[in-house]
């Protein structure tokens, strides 16, 4: 009898899953990659998004109902929920995404590479019915505004509640994304499924050429909400290239002057190096008394596309933000902290008995006791085998919020249209070789500088102190195709705007001989975003050094900071010998891409190579 009424309500779950289907969407084509998706992972269901807060709420419950997830006190955190991971899986894992294409250069030396045959033969194993037991949820979404020419859209399958829930914030999701859509099969094929979380199970796979995404045995959101750097970036890469766009990991953020006049620049950064916190930048106190106001447009991701009046345009696909929490305090980002106040999904910080989180450098002391992100008890001083302080919060966990929940939310964050760039900023950490702020002399000169980006990595988080990580552009670990290429697309894409931003670089982080930071940065950093708009207006002196353009004497607006005559002098200096031992690791970084290199690249190594040359002769 019991196994009879198991089949008749599987029967008519069956035909409530055909019945959705049809009501969802008439498109045969994903109606056909579904089912064979299914027939692969075998759910028990499958449950098609539509982006209702009905469904959602239901969702909640579920997620609540099966532990998945955690409602938080809602007097202190108001629609809030928390999250654990497994512990072996808590961060993007680089030694497990590949670039799946039918020539291995094609990936290029900086991408792991798998045949896409050997792939799709490898995943299919741990995908065969990995989703027994389990919904599959199909979640169709859209990066960017929905109609924007800039705009892609993508169909996701999970087994993960939690995914589906982080969707639904980072992105434009439910059924209007399927009337969008209509009949085409141009939409990109994500498939993802938690499995067993084994990390020798686990892999993240990139089919640029087929425009699908295939991630297995993970749960964090990094390898798992596959809009975000899966489709934002890796595949979008390559569909920009192909398409005569750019797709970029970088902020977007407005600066609005006392005349109501905007400028929007798009910001690239290394990992470390307080994105985020730029992109919600809060003016000091001269400037806000001018009127000055700083617009957030986005935190980490940028689509550019040349308008039709020869500027260059961009966008932020996403509506959220997936930010780290540890360091996010009211001096370093008080907007992230008045927008994470509600509606936000919190992953691996410290949970307390009542509800309550908490994470390091965050606000407040920390609660005498409390449940660390690794569901182990935990309170403050405590420590491990070696000496060493246990946290409470891993120092990747996060928090998912949407974006217009925060205070400094641009009003043209959602324009199909995007917002026109007025600049680009590249940057990096490092304690005395880059200047506080240059521009770069062309187009040209200012890919070379992207290219060469670098940070030095601190023995805390990697083990050699001042080891040098290149990150051109930000984008190594996503860059969907080979960086040679890429180079030379950004190269060509430059050649065709009519009237192209200027290209900068700032380095927040120089150092005294004490080891001490000597910019006082945060806020203070839109003292260095103002000159840059006014010298891409022409409206700043500069002088010309062999790296680029540095402010001319009086140029930066130091009103109200204590900050000495020498201080500036040692956060402009540059030293030729030090840029030379750099050049030495351009050569050495260039050097694995061979032939394939741009010839444009290896001009601008040669010409900074003289001007140095010059430079020191000089100073003899």
């Amino acid at each position: 009898m019991e196994t009879a009424k198991k089949h008749l309500l599987a029967h008519i779950g069956n035909l409530k899953i055909w019945i959705g289907r049809v009501k969802m969407t008439q498109n045969r084509a994903l109606q056909q990659w579904v089912s064979e998706m299914a027939q692969l992972c075998q759910p028990e269901r499958i449950v098609w998004i539509d982006g209702t807060a009905e469904q959602k709420k239901v969702l909640e419950e579920e997620a609540v109902a099966s532990g998945e997830m955690i409602r938080l006190d809602e007097q202190k955190w108001p629609g809030c929920f928390y999250h654990r991971t497994a512990t072996n899986d808590v961060a993007r894992t680089e030694q497990l995404t590949y670039i799946c294409t039918s020539k291995k250069e094609d990936a290029g030396p900086t991408n792991n590479w798998m045949k896409p045959a050997e792939a799709y033969r490898q995943a299919a194993l741990y995908f065969r019915g990995a989703m027994k037991g389990r919904t599959m949820y199909v979640i169709p979404f859209s990066m960017g505004p929905l109609g924007s020419p800039f705009s892609k859209i993508g169909i996701e399958l999970t087994d993960s509640i939690y995914v589906v829930l982080n969707m639904l914030i980072m992105t434009r999701a439910g059924r209007e994304i399927l009337e969008q859509l209509g009949e085409s099969d141009n939409f990109t094929r994500g498939l993802h499924s938690k499995a067993d979380l084994d990390p020798n199970r686990r892999l993240i796979l990139h089919f640029p050429e087929d425009n699908t995404i295939w991630s297995v045995g993970s749960g964090y959101g990094g390898n798992v909400l596959l809009g975000k750097k899966c489709l934002s970036l890796r595949i979008a890469s390559w569909l920009s290239r192909r398409e005569g766009w750019l797709a970029e990991h970088m902020l977007i953020m407005g600066i609005e002057d006392p005349t109501g006049k905007i400028d929007y620049i798009a910001a690239a950064f290394p990992s470390a190096c307080g994105k985020t916190n730029l992109a919600m930048l809060i003016p000091p106190e001269h400037f806000r008394a001018q009127g000055y106001k700083v617009w957030t447009v986005g935190d980490d991701i940028a689509w550019l596309r040349i308008g039709e009046d020869g500027r260059l345009w961009a966008i932020n696909p996403e509506t959220g933000f997936f930010g780290v929490a540890p360091g996010t305090n009211a001096q370093s980002n008080p907007n992230a902290l008045a927008t994470i106040r509600r509606n936000t999904i919190f992953t691996n910080v410290l949970l307390t008995e009542d509800g309550d989180i908490w994470w390091e450098d965050g606000e407040g002391e920390p609660p005498a006791s409390g449940i660390a992100w690794d569901g182990r008890p935990w309170k403050p001083g405590l420590t491990d085998d070696s000496g060493r302080p246990i946290p409470g919060a891993h120092p990747n966990s996060r928090f998912t919020a949407p974006i217009v929940q925060c205070p400094s939310v641009s009003p043209e964050w959602d324009n199909p249209r995007g917002v026109p760039l007025t600049a680009i900023v590249f940057g990096g950490r490092r304690s005395r070789l880059a200047p506080l702020v240059y521009e770069t002399f062309s187009w040209q000169h200012g890919v070379y500088v992207g290219a060469t980006m670098a940070s030095e990595i601190t023995a805390a988080q990697y083990g050699k102190q001042g080891q040098v990580r290149r990150d051109p552009m930000a984008m190594l670990p996503f860059c969907g195709y080979n960086m040679a290429d890429y180079f030379h697309h950004w190269l060509n894409f430059g050649k065709k705007i009519e009237k192209p931003p200027k290209i900068f670089h700032v380095n927040w982080f120089r150092k005294n001989e004490a080891g001490d930071f000597i910019w006082p940065g945060f806020g203070e950093n839109l003292r260095v975003l103002n000159w840059i708009i006014r010298r891409a207006h022409n409206q700043a002196g500069a002088v010309r050094t062999p790296i680029g353009f540095v402010p001319a004497e009086g140029e930066l607006d130091l009103t109200n900071l204590e900050i000495s005559g020498e201080t500036i002098e040692q956060l402009f200096a540059i030293d030729p010998k030090d840029w030379q031992k750099e050049l030495a690791g351009h050569s050495s970084f260039f050097a694995q891409f061979g032939d394939r290199l741009p010839q444009g690249i290896r001009d601008e190594y040669h010409a900074l190579k003289e001007r140095l040359a010059l430079e020191r002769i000089g100073t003899k």
